[in-house]
């Protein structure tokens, strides 16, 4: 979770009266930490706000917002780069489940540059990332690459 996540999340926390930040188990995607660690730091970063909650689903996320009785997907936006594959995405979600909106929010431009690869590169390669992420998670960033290279495991 990087400060552009948390961003939209508090943005979306003062629009809706519940907010569930949800972790995918994405079958292509090779993760650094297991769900039940993204959902530990998710809690512990979401704590201070009352109405968003923590949940992990496998699947396509517009089934998980039916399955939950969402009426709205919140997607981050950093830059016009990412809006065409949101924008499909949507599309394709609307024709699946038709009573689920997407609605999309440009992330603040002070953290338009974050993503989560360039965050994990820049601890991996022992750099600061003060301000890009919330103190937990670089704290975990940092114990998780210590404990793989420990291993010598490369990531």
């Amino acid at each position: 979770m990087t400060y552009g996540h948390l961003d939209i999340i508090e943005r979306a926390a003062n629009l809706f009266d519940e907010v569930i930040v949800s972790v995918s188990r994405n079958a292509n995607k090779k993760p650094l930490f297991t769900v039940k660690e993204r959902e530990e730091m998710l809690v512990e970063v979401l704590r201070p706000y009352y109405n968003v909650l923590v949940d992990s689903f496998d699947g396509l996320t517009v089934n998980f917002a039916r399955q939950k009785g969402a009426q709205a997907i919140i997607r981050g936006l950093r830059a016009i780069s990412d809006f065409e594959n949101e924008f499909m995405m949507a599309l394709t979600n609307k024709k699946l489940v038709p009573s689920v909106e997407t609605l999309f929010l440009m992330t603040r431009a002070e953290y338009s540059f974050i993503s989560s690869s360039a965050v994990k590169e820049v601890v991996m390669f022992g750099g600061c990332v003060e301000g890009m992420v919330p103190p937990p998670v670089e704290a975990k960033l940092i114990e998780k690459f210590k404990a793989l290279q420990k291993k010598g495991q490369e990531v």
